[in-house]
């Protein structure tokens, strides 16, 4: 052991999963610019979809009073918030992909 210091949890697992990796034949490559900056705008423009989606509700929220109404925005404001993540993150999944 010598002069290591402690591991934190974190470290722990995180040698864990790198181990589960090689034995999965998982290979570890690190980002190249380009999908650095691809991710990035990914992540600016689903951010902005996003906030934009919560004002328009919040909006609409605002101008409504009958709670059915109210909870049928809230599910479509949800199930909306869903869909774009799920776009989000199927699109970060390829920018890492690719490359």
């Amino acid at each position: 052991m010598g002069d290591e210091a402690p591991k934190s949890a974190v470290e722990l697992a995180m040698e864990r999963l790198r181990k589960k990796d090689r034995e999965e034949g998982v290979e570890e490559r690190p980002l190249s610019g380009e999908q650095r900056a691809a991710i990035a705008e990914i992540r600016r423009v689903y951010e902005a979809r996003l906030a934009e989606r919560e004002i328009l509700h919040r909006s609409k929220l605002a101008q409504t009073l009958e709670p059915e109404a109210r909870t049928a925005m809230e599910d479509d404001y949800r199930r909306d918030r869903e869909r774009i993540a799920s776009e989000r993150d199927r699109k970060l999944e390829d920018a890492r992909r690719s490359g």
